[in-house]
């Protein structure tokens, strides 16, 4: 189990790639002592069956249960959660999974067969929210849609996570993150204005489509507070990410304005870049307040371009960034990313190294955060992973422990739910198991 998440720091990590400046420790409540009972968790008693499969429906559910929710991870018995054999593994253990799974307890059953029908919903009608995202017309294929679900428990919220929806011309299409990043018009702004639109290396629309899913469930939820009713959430993995892309289609239906891909530059403010120092490392510069821009033309020694007419405004300074860049950038270029982060630190201006995961592992201010945690695991021993995603004073949120093997708690759960031995082996009998 990791520390509650209240602001702990971290054991050392690894050595970055290169020098970060040290940080005093930040302040923050204490957590409790070990094996001393801490506040209930704000979800607890909350029970969630998690149906889905790969990212962003299981990122639902894991954000529920990093605050406390129970959720019991259903898996086909043949066909586990593709994320169990996505990327590295370690003694033939998926990493990643242990990450998406963590804070479920997983079970298995086959929900196209009578017994696995039957059994899902006793399940359900002893949970709060079901996340699923299986094609549309799946589970009503197998007689578990919204009409069976709350018929057996009018009080439950169904999660519904696809590509495209419930309904509409593209709703029975194969969905993932990566046609999302396509669609949305991510990737059309992303990359550099002669090269081809940039698709992330990571499942970002999936992410944000999961994050979308657990604030929808808890509004569902609140909704229940006052009607006493459940209802469907329907999540298209298309539509998340476009919200947070901003205000392209208000752009576009008012001026026609089709944003362009600009690389790591934009059109609303300048210097915006990344920037190469003396021993080899990047830095990140944003200028988006104009009392930071006069300070880093200052600091580069550049003041003279403060007085330009053109200086005074975002859009000004984007369209002389040419010149804003080869300031900033010829400064840093002749200086080591030690000295630039000094220096931009003491002229009170907005700088970031660019780090990769050795670095982010040894950051002080994401130690001094807890963002990254350690947790005990069964199979692999200590494991760092990020911690839950946000920090309450009162009631944490934790991690109880990492993802468990495929169906490793089938038969616990199914006998807490009431089966006899005779009703488990008849469901392996059938195969639902």
């Amino acid at each position: 189990m990791s520390t509650p998440r209240t602001g702990p720091p971290e054991p050392a990590a690894p050595e970055p790639t290169a020098p970060v400046p040290a940080a005093p420790p930040a302040p923050g409540p204490t957590p409790p002592e070990p094996g001393v009972p801490g506040p209930p968790a704000p979800l607890a008693g909350l029970r969630v069956l998690d149906l889905a499969t790969l990212f962003a429906g299981p990122i639902a559910a894991t954000m529920l249960g990093d605050f406390g929710a129970e959720v019991v991870k259903v898996e086909h018995p043949a066909k586990p959660d593709p994320s169990r054999g996505h990327g590295p593994a370690k003694n033939g253990v998926g990493l990643w999974w242990k990450l998406l799974g963590r804070n479920k307890r997983t079970i298995t059953l086959d929900l196209s067969r009578p017994g696995g029908r039957a059994t899902l919903l006793r399940l359900a009608a002893t949970a709060d929210v079901v996340v699923e995202n299986f094609r549309p017309g799946t589970l009503e294929k197998w007689d578990l849609g919204w009409p069976e679900l709350s018929a057996v428990n009018p009080r439950l919220v169904l999660a519904r996570v696809t590509g495209f929806g419930q309904y509409g011309p593209y709703a029975h299409r194969p969905g993932f993150g990566t046609l999302a990043e396509a669609m949305s018009g991510f990737a059309a702004i992303t990359g550099e204005p002669d090269a081809p639109p940039t698709l992330p290396p990571f499942g970002l629309a999936d992410s944000i489509a999961g994050l979308a899913t657990a604030y929808a469930v808890m509004t569902a939820l609140a909704a229940r507070e006052r009607t006493g009713a459940g209802q469907v959430v329907d999540m298209a993995i298309i539509e998340p990410i476009l919200t947070v892309l901003g205000p392209q289609p208000t752009w576009y239906d008012q001026l026609g304005y089709v944003q362009p891909r600009t690389g790591n530059r934009t059109e609303n403010n300048a210097p915006r870049n990344t920037y190469r120092t003396s021993d080899g490392t990047w830095v990140a510069v944003s200028t988006s307040a104009q009392s930071v821009a006069e300070r880093v033309m200052r600091l580069v020694g550049r003041p003279e371009l403060i007085e330009e007419a053109w200086f005074t405004t975002g859009a000004g300074r984007a369209a002389h960034c040419e010149v804003l860049d080869e300031a900033v950038g010829g400064w840093i270029a002749r200086h080591t990313r030690t000295e630039v982060l000094a220096a931009f630190e003491k002229a009170d201006a907005a700088i970031a190294p660019v780090q990769d995961i050795r670095d982010v592992m040894a950051d002080p201010q994401y130690r001094a955060l807890g963002t990254l945690t350690t947790v005990e695991d069964p199979e692999l021993g200590r494991l760092r992973m990020q911690n839950v995603l946000f920090r309450l004073s009162a009631t944490p949120g934790a991690i109880r422990w990492a993802g468990r093997p495929h169906g490793a708690d089938t038969e616990a759960v199914l006998t807490e739910l009431g089966l006899t031995a005779r009703e488990l082996a008849a469901l392996r009998a059938e195969g639902a198991l």
